[in-house]
């Protein structure tokens, strides 16, 4: 067993040692105190707030021998990276961090370090997490984009749910959050200069129970959206824990909540957009955005209070979505028609990266870069955009060797909510079976990449999509423990997938369900769901047998 099974450590660091040749222990108890150096201090107000709860321990201001230290050392070598000894001559605990980041993902190990009971808001007995091994352990990711997408369009989770997420992505070392905010199901942001995307679109009267095929709906009225004020709570929430925060506003389709709000955004002359209304089921839908200037200024207003509200400093990337846009209303549209000629355009793929590129250019102007799902690359991939490869390997192997940025994301392998066991045990299974050993063995850059393209993978993201979460015990059961295993994926650096340690992964995860538990995360056990959180006979879209590896 290495030191870092031994401390079940999640995901796993680059090194542990152990301090001198007998085990030794330092504890935290009154006399600690907190010695925060320039730009740490985010770093120590989250200490404090956290372990000041789980111990009981005031935590005040002060350096000296009992003291946890606060440094940020360039020479770390990477502004991720930190250097944690317990047991110093000069401090109870050090860390040294590359950048603040790195002191704060330390500080997530030294949680660790504390076991379980660091996890919990009280101390639940005497000496609740005081006792901290004698160790060095030295750590950086391995990619810099360590993303979770949750999508809270199709289901919506209240303000203080998003804020637990984030809370539960720093746990995990992972630093980007992408925000799925519009969707036909669902417009969640206000915008001000646009009252009824929130005041129509937010809310929808029914929604189907399982899949789109099952026959069953839930008739209570379904919606919500966050307020500018709880948008702006969120980001600085997420800033303070060194988290990305990736804001969606889909376009040119999946815009049927939009357009249920503003009719004259969707082709008027192909349909009639004004009966329209959110949409309540699931899949691909044909309601698309109209190609016209005023679509166009329509949306640079929302992008404009979106930019707003989603700083440079911690939402450089702006999501636009671009995927699953039929183009059939496109066809059927006269008008859509003579602004395909207008342009000199060769088709309505073409049309669709028209939108993108107007888009792409109208963010670079104001600093930001633009992101986008793998059907981007469709009909010419815009100029400094870069590719969430969401259907496969494939477009973002394209992209990549293109000189074009990737996020990895591939359906069959890291979205969350395909199913995690076959069976019917599982609630309303969707897709092929992922479990935790599938995670563990995903492998986010392809083999046979150059290393020119290989260098444009910014790292790797898993995807939350919630047809079928209905709320937040849904989204836990379907997110962990596989969090976790993705996580060791995007942070540490392990070995080629068959050559990967996951019975020793297993064992670390005993004393990593406890922090879930201490955390109130309604994980899916190993053995299989509880009886409560199984949704007997309710459809689902099961596919069996080994996913395609495109």
């Amino acid at each position: 067993m290495t030191p870092a099974d031994s401390m079940a450590l999640i995901p796993a660091p680059r090194s542990v040692e152990h301090s001198g040749d007998a085990p030794g222990y330092a504890a935290l108890d009154e006399r600690t105190t907190l010695d925060a150096g320039p730009g740490t201090e985010s770093t120590a107000r989250w200490l404090r707030t956290v372990l000041g709860a789980a111990t009981g321990l005031p935590l005040a201001d002060g350096a000296g021998p009992h003291a946890i230290r606060l440094r940020i050392d360039a020479e770390t070598g990477h502004a991720e990276g930190y250097r944690l000894t317990v047991g110093g001559p000069d401090a109870a605990v050090a860390i040294e961090g590359g950048g603040p980041a790195g002191v704060f993902w330390g500080a997530q190990t030294l949680r660790q370090l504390l076991g379980p009971d660091a996890y919990r808001r009280a101390p639940v007995r005497k000496e609740a997490a005081r006792d901290l091994p004698y160790v060095t352990i030295e750590d950086a990711p391995r990619f810099g984009w360590r993303g979770l997408l949750l999508d809270v369009s199709r289901h919506f989770l209240p303000k203080d749910d998003v804020l637990r997420y984030l809370d539960l992505l720093a746990a995990h070392k992972l630093n980007v959050f992408h925000f799925h905010l519009t969707d036909d199901q669902g417009w969640r942001i206000e915008i001000e200069r646009h009252p009824r995307l929130t005041e129509v679109g937010a809310w929808r009267a029914r929604t189907k129970w399982g899949h789109r095929a099952s026959p069953l709906w839930t008739d209570t009225p379904h919606g919500g959206f966050y307020t500018q004020d709880d948008i702006r709570e969120i980001v600085a929430y997420a800033a303070e824990r060194h988290i990305t925060v990736v804001p969606e506003i889909d376009l040119p389709g999946h815009a049927q909540a939009a357009i249920a709000a503003y009719p004259e955004l969707g082709n008027t002359d192909a349909v009639d957009t004004a009966a329209l209304t959110v949409w309540d089921t699931w899949g691909v839908n044909p309601n698309v955005l109209a190609p016209t200037e005023a679509v166009l200024r329509f949306y640079e207003g929302v992008f404009e209070e979106v930019l707003d509200l989603f700083p440079a400093a911690v939402s450089p990337f702006v999501h636009i979505g671009g995927d699953e846009c039929p183009k059939d209303q496109w066809k059927a549209s006269p008008a859509a028609q003579a602004r395909i000629q207008e342009l000199g355009l060769a088709d309505e793929d073409e049309l669709q990266s028209w939108f993108i590129r107007h888009f792409d250019r109208w963010l670079a102007a104001r600093g930001r870069r633009l992101i986008g799902w793998d059907e981007i690359l469709e009909g010419g991939l815009a100029d400094g955009a870069a590719v969430s490869s969401w259907r496969g390997y494939a477009g973002g192997i394209a992209a990549a060797e293109a000189g074009h940025d990737v996020v990895m994301c591939p359906e069959q392998h890291v979205y969350l909510d395909h199913r995690q066991a076959p069976g019917d045990d599982e609630p309303m299974p969707i897709g092929y079976v992922r479990t935790l050993e599938d995670v563990y063995r995903f492998e986010p850059v392809p083999p046979g990449l150059s290393p020119e393209a290989a260098a444009h993978i910014l790292g790797t993201q898993a995807n939350v999509w919630t047809e079928v979460m209905e709320n937040r015990s849904r989204v836990d059961y379907q997110v962990f423990p596989r969090l976790a295993a993705f996580a060791e994926v995007a942070w540490s650096a392990l070995p080629a997938p068959p050559a990967r340690d996951y019975a020793g992964f297993e064992r670390r995860m005993t004393t990593h369900y406890r922090r879930l538990e201490a955390l109130g995360v309604d994980y899916r056990p190993p053995a299989g769901p509880h009886p409560w959180q199984r949704r007997p006979g309710v459809l689902g879209r099961p596919l069996e047998g080994t996913p395609p590896h495109v």
